[in-house]
């Protein structure tokens, strides 16, 4: 198996479980931020829904200035808009894993600041770190923002106070 098409599994592993925690954010809370320096949960969630397609865009090249590359994350304006985001994030991110062949995927990728290297990379320890580790990180996050707004949590990777999907019914 090609490091492209082990990162496509996995992502496509772990899409059902980014989708149930989506379908959980509450559309008129959209706006709502646990403190002043948090985003808000809109943007959280879009961020999340975005993600895989924003990094596979990142490291598509030999390197990012992230002195010119574009910050800020828009706020998701309803569910539909989250969801379908996510999905074109991820068929964009699959054709990209798909596509990836390996010697370009060992191949060292830069994060720059003009002519400042910050960071020297393979490129697959930059999609493990900058896509699937931040992924991650994130929809945890958006967890704990839906348990402060009371919402019931889905099973991520095991049972919640909410569900537990190894529990007989």
């Amino acid at each position: 198996m090609t490091i492209g098409a082990s990162f496509a599994q996995e992502l496509m592993a772990e899409t059902a479980t980014t989708r149930r925690v989506l379908e959980r954010v509450p559309e008129d809370r959209l706006t709502w931020r646990p403190h002043p320096k948090s985003m808000s949960l809109g943007q959280l969630a879009m961020h999340v829904a975005t993600l895989p397609r924003q990094v596979v865009g990142f490291v598509s090249g030999d390197d990012l200035d992230v002195s010119v590359a574009a910050s800020g994350t828009p706020e998701g304006a309803s569910r539909a808009e989250l969801l379908g985001a996510l999905d074109k994030s991820l068929s964009a991110a699959t054709a990209y894993f798909e596509a990836l062949l390996d010697d370009r995927a060992v191949h060292m990728w830069s994060l720059k600041s003009g002519s400042q290297t910050l960071l020297e990379i393979p490129r697959a320890g930059a999609l493990r770190s900058l896509l699937f580790n931040h992924w991650y990180h994130h929809r945890g996050q958006l967890t704990v923002y839906l348990r402060l707004l009371d919402v019931p949590l889905p099973s991520v990777y095991g049972p919640t106070a909410d569900e537990n999907p190894f529990q007989a019914i």
